[in-house]
């Protein structure tokens, strides 16, 4: 049995993980060596048992020593959005962050393709000619030029 599937057992089996062992599974799942269909379990496990302070902790800490990083200046903002809410809301964060760009805020904006609306900051952006993949050091270079950077989920976590 692989080790992955331990522990999906595990946290069905007992409802709960450490976050060492939290921290283990999202660096497997973040490997790219696991199927859709394992992982998909073990995201129905989670939810089943809850998500526990430890096991947030330990996802947001694997996604941060994995990500693409970006630098950008004092005072920058994010108006990061409500995607995935399942509500087909309208795409505000987007229009946030021009509105906030054009009256002198500097916004770094993170985002991704629609998951349950429309359209998601990254086709918005695209639409209005923004290129989404951006070479190294373009996202700080659009921020430092024009007040605004587009960092777009999958160039920034590569491994999702």
């Amino acid at each position: 049995m692989s080790e992955f599937r331990q522990i999906t057992e595990e946290l069905c089996n007992t409802g709960a993980l450490s976050e060492s062992t939290a921290t283990r599974a999202f660096s497997l799942i973040m490997s790219g060596e696991q199927s859709d269909i394992a992982i998909a379990g073990f995201l129905a496990a989670l939810r089943t048992a809850g998500e526990t302070t430890e096991i947030i902790t330990a996802g947001a800490r694997v996604l941060r020593d994995r990500l693409t990083p970006v630098v950008s200046p004092e005072g920058a903002i994010d108006t990061c959005g409500t995607g995935g809410d399942a509500k087909g809301s309208f795409n505000i964060s987007t229009a946030t962050a021009i509105v906030a760009a054009g009256a002198g805020a500097i916004v770094a904006k993170h985002g991704n393709k629609a998951l349950s609306s429309r359209s998601g900051s990254s086709e918005v952006l695209e639409q209005l000619g923004v290129r989404l993949q951006q070479p190294q050091g373009g996202v700080e270079m659009c921020m430092q030029e024009a007040g605004i950077g587009f960092m777009f989920a999958p160039a920034h976590h590569a491994a999702m």
